[in-house]
């Protein structure tokens, strides 16, 4: 998949989803989970910049449709540290949240949280994009 196929998926991925949907994103670094992140927020109408919470853990964006909760747990040292920034309140709110590195934080993430594994592609440029 190509940056503009990987633009479309996410933006139509966006219009199905619902308050409280949770999304966690699998990959390895550099393949694509903040820019996923960036072109869904974009199907949801979000206008603010959508750039990588790395070093915050958590960037709330509000001027779309549904509000966007976008997390990056890699920094993470323990699940203990998810209860510290309110996790929960994201999770169970009225707004989409997204986790980049969700496989750390897996034991957290209700049944119903839709994750989704990017990595990449055999041709140079490309990803590959699997619903778990």
């Amino acid at each position: 998949m190509r940056e503009a196929e990987l633009a479309a998926f996410a933006s139509e991925f966006a219009e199905a989803l619902r308050p409280g949907s949770i999304i966690g994103l699998i990959g390895d670094l550099g393949t694509g989970k903040t820019t996923f992140t960036k072109y869904l927020a974009k199907g949801l109408g979000i206008r603010e910049t959508v750039s990588s919470p790395t070093f915050t853990l958590i960037h709330e964006y509000t001027s779309g449709r549904l509000p966007l909760y976008h997390m990056d747990v890699y920094r993470l040292n323990s699940l203990q540290e998810m209860d510290e920034l309110g996790y929960e309140d994201y999770f169970f709110g009225q707004g989409v949240t997204v986790i980049e590195w969700a496989d750390r934080i897996a034991a957290l993430l209700p049944e119903d949280a839709i994750c989704i594994r990017i990595s990449y592609g055999q041709e140079a440029g490309t990803r590959e994009i699997e619903i778990l």
